[in-house]
């Protein structure tokens, strides 16, 4: 299944597969978009599944997102990889 990206403003909906061989193509959409406004939201409803090339681009996505003071949001039920990249652990207080 190839890539979609459907974007209006700064909101973007991705549906299908970020992978190898679309990554570049993805990263590159992104970045412009993210350029152009102070936030960005990213929806992942209809994202299939994500190699390890497309988790490492959101990755990057997010560092340049707080590098540039941006921000970057990513929202909807997608795919399992992304949350097991993205999962915060809370710290315990003692």
């Amino acid at each position: 299944m190839d890539l979609e990206i459907i974007s209006c403003n700064n909101f973007v909906k991705l549906r299908g597969e970020i992978n190898k061989n679309n990554v570049e193509i993805f990263q590159e959409k992104l970045q412009n978009t993210l350029n152009k406004f102070d936030q960005l939201t990213i929806s992942i409803d209809d994202l299939k599944s994500v190699d390890r090339f497309g988790v490492n681009a959101l990755a990057d996505l997010h560092v340049k997102s707080l590098e540039n003071h941006k921000q970057l949001f990513i929202v909807g039920l997608g795919c399992k990889e992304l949350y097991d990249h993205f999962q915060t652990k809370q710290e315990v207080v003692a």
